[in-house]
């Protein structure tokens, strides 16, 4: 399971949570204008706008997870089991794979607005990447510096939703965790008050009593409202660092610590890394399970008008400052 988010302050900011039992040696990668995207039931992408983010590459072509693009859109992908409905080929449609969807929408799309557009004739199917990599049940969140969207195909075809906290989960659909948030109405981030009832003195014995209800267990629909109450609460300053260490704390409010989720045996789901994408100056910064130092790819440092991707492993382990 996965969190997706943005936030904004002076600059704007997506990124996710890659919640899983297990990696598979994925990369931050750049994919520059010029390397050619081959698509399967449509035209290939000879030249696009140039991608950041992280896939796992085989045979040379990316599976991005989450990328932005140097325009400034954002697009994730996230775990959505038993609604996720793949289709057969339709005449007349855009018949785009799941795992070309990213780039495809990222390659030729500067903004929401624009990716509406390409998503009217969006038809995802139901083909493998290979027989060693099937595909996964996803959904997609797409952001600019202006507002998101959630991307959602199930057996009632292709939904778009608005999303207006910025927040995505996995299970259920999005139209349903939305409503669900009406649970918690009654959260602040403000001093809790007595409104239990006349004649009786109850009193704040703690700070913070203003969110008590707020959920704190690691399934999809707790970690949905936990990360939108942080996010929509949230308050940093405007530099670069202050930004970016912030949208950690909040993907950080639904992160998973391994023992907490178990899978049976010795698996545990757990975050494998935290993303953080400042979409106006198109860096890329993570940090991983096993490394909480934080490092950053920018991606106008490399020669976007290329050929080939350039991929950087991620780092593991933890850096520990000790004083002199």
């Amino acid at each position: 399971m996965c969190t997706a988010a943005t936030y904004y302050s002076k600059d704007h900011y997506f990124g996710r949570n890659l919640d899983l039992e297990f990696s598979y040696n994925e990369t931050v990668t750049i994919m520059p204008r010029n390397y050619q995207l081959h698509i399967r039931h449509a035209a290939d992408l000879d030249s696009h706008y140039a991608l950041l983010g992280m896939a796992y590459v085989v045979d040379n072509y990316p599976l991005f997870y989450d990328a932005i693009n140097e325009k400034g859109l954002g697009m994730a992908g996230l775990n959505f089991p038993d609604n996720a409905d793949y289709k057969d080929i339709v005449e007349g449609k855009d018949n785009i794979t799941p795992f070309e969807f990213i780039p495809w929408i990222l390659g030729q799309c500067a903004s929401v607005k624009e990716a509406r557009l390409l998503l009217d004739k969006i038809n995802l199917i139901n083909e493998n990447f290979s027989d060693q990599l099937p595909l996964s049940p996803l959904h997609w969140m797409i952001s600019d510096k202006t507002e998101s969207i959630v991307v959602e195909q199930t057996k009632t075809g292709l939904r778009i939703y608005d999303n207006p906290v910025g927040v995505m989960t996995n299970n259920p659909t999005f139209d349903i965790q939305l409503f669900e948030l009406n649970k918690y109405m009654a959260l602040t981030a403000e001093p809790a008050q007595n409104t239990f009832a006349e004649g009786i003195s109850l009193n704040q014995y703690s700070r913070g009593m203003g969110a008590i209800g707020l959920p704190g267990d690691l399934s999809s629909t707790s970690r949905f409202v936990k990360a939108a109450f942080t996010r929509m609460n949230s308050i940093s300053g405007e530099s670069e660092l202050e930004s970016v260490s912030q949208f950690f704390h909040i993907l950080g409010s639904v992160d998973q610590q391994r023992g907490c989720v178990h899978l049976g045996g010795e698996a545990y789901e757990i975050t494998i890394y935290t993303s953080c994408c400042n979409l106006d100056k198109g860096i890329y910064y993570y940090n991983t399970y096993e490394n909480h130092q934080i490092t950053a790819v920018d991606m106008h440092k490399t020669n976007l008008d290329g050929t080939e991707l350039s991929t950087y492993p991620l780092r593991h382990g933890e850096n520990i400052f000790f004083e002199n």
